[in-house]
């Protein structure tokens, strides 16, 4: 007994020993790599807070464009479009990595047990006046039980364990950025479709009421041609220009079933089980609330995702560094042994072993030293795309605010010219009546201002595109306290 102390005691000591040295990390410490940040963006003159400023910054940012439908087509791609699932379950994976990391902090233990029966058979020979007789003598039969329980514990020495579970978490993190990007792509991709749907119900809507205003006056210069008033090439330009139109109208169905079935795809349905009935369209353009450049780097989970990535790999040259050093294991076990169940667990029958293990690699051929390279290489490749995505984020911030500049501006200009036009056109067919100018001069006037409605039309839903590129730039309502912290 006091031998087993005395094993027990050093075991202790040497298990101490072992765990005041996991302090050594042999990881380089982490640090968040150093990108150019401006002090203002270029493109921001004019851009002010909004008022209210936090409507983006509660989550459901395509709320401040105040259509119900889209609110309600937002809020169910979260819910059913299949690629943000198939990134909530890379998500799940990666948390799921990281407790089978953190296992390896503890012990493994394990129990066994068995039974088994044996014997042996002895034989007798004899010699008689017939020959040899062979008579079968007796046999012995025995049984035999075993139980046992043992463990094994790798004490994180060089801290390879620790680096495993950063890794580990770390790319989890990223895992939760990239399904933030993943529903923020979908949600923008929603939004962007949605208003080109209601553009095309809005040009719908035009172009009936210039096939209508065409008709009309398809029958005003039929009426002048059977009084001998108007050439027959009149009422042609007038056949010429409803058949275009009605064909353009034509035109229209087929982009607005085209877009029907993207935004069914992107809420996770069926394109024959959805349709999406047409509705009068909400030109509302958002203020969007202006940030400071640095704050994109919490902001965008893009780039949240590459820098998380930057740490994995960091973490990834600790586990290569740890193969130059030792690895050292503990390992107890503790069993009985006997013919009976009864006497399994005397004392008697017990056996017990205590061990401590050390294993260092003397000559690989360079081969650690290949992987203490090969990590630091993809150390700094990850570190390269993490600036090139924070310097893209840049880029698509400036783009769409000099969008967002010009589109407003645009917008008025193509109202002035849509006005004007209309104009034009009334004053053109009251003289063509009045038979002061011919019918080309009509039809001229009539597409300059069907052109005008719809450059209008499409330059107001490009302010709400851009507005939906703008959030999404700016990374929708999402931010880094967002992010499930796994340490």
């Amino acid at each position: 007994m006091n031998t087993s102390l005395l094993q027990l005691r050093r075991l202790a000591i040497a298990a101490a020993v072992t765990a005041l040295l996991g302090g050594c990390a042999i990881g380089p410490e982490y640090q968040r790599p150093a990108t150019p940040l401006p002090a203002h963006f270029k493109e921001a003159e004019g851009w002010q807070p909004a008022a209210p400023a936090d409507g983006i910054d509660r989550g459901a940012w395509w709320s401040v464009f105040d259509d119900p439908v889209l609110n309600e087509l937002a809020a169910a791609v979260e819910v059913s479009n299949q690629n943000v699932g198939a990134a909530a379950a890379a998500y799940e994976q990666a948390r799921a990595l990281v407790r089978e990391q953190r296992s390896a902090f503890f012990p493994a233990v394990s129990i066994d047990g068995g039974a088994g029966r044996s014997g042996a058979r002895r034989s007798a020979t004899g010699t008689g006046t017939g020959g040899a007789i062979a008579a079968a003598g007796g046999g012995r039969v025995s049984n035999s039980y075993q139980f046992g329980i043992g463990g094994s514990w790798e004490p994180d020495v060089w801290g390879r364990l620790r680096a495993g579970v950063n890794n580990a978490s770390a790319s989890a993190q990223a895992s939760a950025a990239d399904l933030a990007s993943a529903r923020l792509s979908a949600q923008g991709e929603l939004a962007v479709n949605y208003f080109t749907l209601r553009l095309t119900d809005l040009q719908t809507a035009l172009l009936r009421n210039t096939i209508a205003g065409y008709q009309r006056v398809l029958q005003i210069t039929r009426n002048r041609y059977d009084a001998g008033i108007a050439p027959k090439t009149d009422v042609l330009q007038a056949e010429t220009q409803l058949a275009n139109a009605q064909a353009d109208e034509a035109g229209l169905e087929r982009q607005r079933a085209q877009l029907e079935h993207a935004i069914a795809v992107l809420i996770g349905k069926l394109p024959s089980s959805f349709a999406l009935a047409p509705a009068p369209w909400k030109s509302v353009v958002p203020d969007v609330p202006a940030v400071v450049p640095s704050s994109l780097l919490q902001r965008r989970p893009d780039i949240a995702a590459a820098e998380r990535r930057v740490a994995a790999a960091n973490e990834q040259i600790g586990i290569a560094r740890s193969g130059y050093f030792p690895n050292i294991g503990l390992d107890a076990a503790y069993g009985t042994s006997a013919g009976s169940v009864a006497n399994l667990f005397n004392a008697s029958s017990t056996l017990w072993s205590l061990g401590l293990s050390a294993v260092q690699t003397i000559f690989d051929a360079g081969a650690t030293g290949a992987r203490v390279d090969a990590a630091r290489a993809a150390h700094e490749q990850v570190t390269a795309r993490y600036r090139q995505t924070v310097l893209a984020a840049f880029q698509d911030v400036e783009d769409q605010l000099a969008a967002t500049r010009v589109l407003g501006r645009q917008v008025e200009l193509r109202r002035q010219a849509s006005a004007a036009a209309d104009q034009a056109e009334e004053q053109m067919l009251n003289r063509y009546r009045a038979g002061q100018v011919g019918y080309t001069e009509v039809v001229n006037a009539q597409v300059t201002a069907l052109n005008a409605r719809r450059s209008l039309a499409q330059a107001q839903v490009d302010r709400q595109t851009s507005a939906v590129a703008l959030i999404q730039a700016l990374g929708g309502g999402w931010s880094q306290a967002d992010e499930l912290t796994l340490r």
